[in-house]
């Protein structure tokens, strides 16, 4: 019984250390003169999510862009 709990905890760490931790992010961009705040709207990574945000308003040149 003893070997069956601590196979059972070692795949159960396995498991979480694999699964990666994606959400939905939301991402402030700021300039002179305003501010709005954006969500992505799908899960992404926290890398994926820093990318998409710092390319949200990338038309607009004064956009400083920042994860929330």
């Amino acid at each position: 019984m003893k070997k069956l709990s601590l196979t059972l905890a070692a795949v159960a760490f396995v498991a979480f250390t694999f699964t990666s931790c994606k959400k939905a992010y939301d991402c402030k961009c700021t300039w002179t003169g305003g501010s709005v705040t954006v969500n992505s709207g799908a899960k992404l990574s926290k890398k994926d999510a820093k990318t998409w945000c710092e390319g949200s308003y990338s038309g607009a040149t004064t956009a400083t862009c920042e994860l929330q």
